[in-house]
């Protein structure tokens, strides 16, 4: 269980499903489809939503077309959205304050780029002492073998294999489909 006390709840992360992060992404409408199922799910079980849009001066200016979220997920008015320049999502933001007044002491996350704001926020929750679970089916990312990366699927895979080996004391980190996602777990 988290190391954080009194934080029983679990919450949604929604993180960066923006026009111009998934734009070309494979498995883009899979993973929206998915996220979307897991949006309905949490808002049935009264679990709380955070959703996290990342901004910067070069690929995703502020109130452009490619910042935007993407128009198949809608966001409730009383769903905090958090903005951030950083990959971690916890890095210079409110998350971590939305987080600790909602007793959220479980993260299940969700969204883009699995190798980058993916990877950054679910390590920066576990370290911060949170339960992590990432949603193996409900995330991607872009196309970045021109840069020497491998290819997005196995990028995407990777993400998977590892983060369902970490540990650390007193917190979980495990890998679930969205058909197997557990709000209450």
């Amino acid at each position: 269980m988290t190391t954080l006390p009194d934080r029983p709840n679990t919450a949604l992360l929604v993180i960066d499903v923006q026009n111009g992060v998934v734009a070309g992404a494979p498995r883009r409408d899979e993973v929206i489809a998915n996220i979307n199922t897991l949006l309905e799910k949490a808002r049935l079980d009264n679990i709380p939503v955070v959703w996290v849009q990342h901004s910067d001066e070069q690929g995703l200016p502020k109130g452009t077309d490619a910042w935007e979220y993407v128009p198949e997920l809608s966001r409730q008015e009383a769903e905090p959205l958090v903005h951030k320049i950083y990959g971690d999502s916890f890095e210079a933001t409110e998350l971590e304050d939305l987080l600790s007044e909602r007793g959220v002491g479980r993260l299940v996350v969700t969204g883009a780029q699995s190798d980058a704001c993916i990877r950054s926020t679910i390590h920066g929750g576990f370290v911060r002492g949170y339960d992590v679970t990432l949603v193996s089916d409900a995330h991607t990312t872009e196309d970045l073998t021109a840069y020497g990366a491998p290819p997005p699927e196995q990028v995407i895979a990777h993400t998977n294999l590892y983060w369902q080996w970490q540990s650390a004391p007193g917190r979980t980190a495990e890998l679930v489909e969205t058909a197997k996602v557990d709000y209450t777990s």
